[in-house]
């Protein structure tokens, strides 16, 4: 596996760490937000706020890694400001703090996503991006499995204590620092420039981008106003009666599919069109939300689960090279983070409609909406040309 050089493993290895840190505190979020005071409404805003700044920040970052030729500084100051984030959440239990220290979090992610993909995609070829970022990914979500197995394993011994996790979550976090000091810009990707960037320069490369990633971004982003955060899924689970254990149990089941199968969808994804892939991954996630709204037994619940797992890693690594491949390599950085700037503030507006409807109406509402969506973007991408 010669494709598979020293720098994509570096990456995976701080994706996998930082993904421990992060993904021990995912599944008990809910629980310990819950636990000081927060509605489900409340999570909701909170998960979309976050999700906004790192939206925001993922585009202008994105095109000034583009914008100076440099990807490294970016990649370090984004997971240093995810590292330095999980304590703070200990500290204080005050809404306001709370949101600030999620906010740090994701700002993080922001600065550190569009920088880290193009390094990878400058690492690969078109006939091996699918493997390349599904790599990635599967590297990136063996740590959330690690994480919330970290997390059971805790809670068995000090059941509530939720709070010292926060704290255990940042040792991992600063091994992951130290290794992007490993990192290197593989070559310049752009002349550096002397003219000065506004936060929303990026949204100018939306009108100059190609029609074929205009046509993608378009149905991507339709799919993700309905793609809530999957705090809702689990939330859905506590509340057809499966306990604490059982919650962070599925969800490291959903992350251990994931892992073990985003590698292999990217290499078949180079083999058979990332498109094939892609728009199967569709089919499953509306599978899932449909049967998200059909209470069952606890295997009913792990079905959906691995159902879930598969849909991730036939989509997430999948979906950012097909973006590669259609973007010119200067503009790889832009690209993505215009990209993922828009998917940010779609999922923020998803999180906060999905919050409400559920406060609203009920679960199983919220659950059949967003599959009857899905299913139309399905059948959009299904439709769609993949090539120019």
């Amino acid at each position: 596996m010669k494709y598979l050089t020293r720098t994509i493993w570096v990456l995976s290895l701080i994706s996998l760490l930082t993904d421990v840190a992060s993904e021990m505190l995912y599944p008990i979020m809910p629980i310990y937000l819950r636990s000081i005071g927060f509605s489900v409404l409340l999570i909701g805003i909170l998960e979309g706020v976050a999700e906004a700044t790192a939206g925001l920040s993922k585009g202008y970052f994105g095109n000034l890694s583009d914008h100076i030729g440099r990807r490294t500084p970016f990649v370090r100051l984004g997971y240093l400001l995810s590292a330095i984030s999980k304590p703070m959440m200990a500290v204080f239990t005050f809404p306001i703090w709370i949101f600030f220290a999620r906010t740090m979090d994701r700002l993080g992610k922001g600065i550190r996503t569009g920088a880290r993909d193009a390094l990878l995609s400058d690492e690969a070829t078109p006939a091996t991006k699918g493997r390349v970022f599904g790599f990635h990914r599967s590297m990136d979500t063996l740590g959330a499995v690690t994480g919330p197995a970290l997390a059971l394993l805790y809670l068995g011994l000090y059941p509530g204590a939720y709070k010292h996790l926060f704290l255990i979550a940042f040792i991992p976090g600063l091994a992951a620092i130290a290794l992007t000091f490993f990192l290197k810009d593989r070559k310049p990707v752009s002349e550096k420039k002397k003219t000065r960037l506004s936060f929303f320069t990026f949204l100018r490369y939306w009108k100059n981008s190609p029609a074929l990633y205009r046509k993608l971004v378009a149905g991507l982003l339709v799919f993700t106003l309905v793609n809530s955060s999957d705090v809702f899924l689990l939330l859905k689970a506590k509340e057809a009666g499966l306990n604490d254990t059982a919650t962070i149990g599925v969800y490291i089941f959903y992350n251990l599919i994931f892992a073990l199968a985003a590698f292999p969808m990217g290499i078949l994804a180079d083999k058979i069109g990332l498109k094939r892939i892609f728009v199967t991954g569709l089919f499953l996630f509306v599978l899932v939300y449909a049967g998200m709204a059909i209470k069952g037994p606890w295997l009913w619940y792990g079905l959906l689960f691995f159902l879930y797992g598969l849909y991730a890693a036939a989509t997430e690594g999948i979906s950012k090279a097909w973006i590669s491949n259609i973007a010119d390599p200067k503009d790889t950085a832009t690209a993505i983070g215009t990209f993922t700037a828009f998917q940010s503030i779609c999922t923020m507006l998803a999180s906060a409609l999905t919050g409400l409807i559920w406060f609203e109406f009920g679960s199983q509402i919220a659950f059949l909406i967003t599959a009857a969506v899905s299913f139309l973007v399905f059948l959009y991408f299904l439709l769609m040309r993949s090539r120019s």
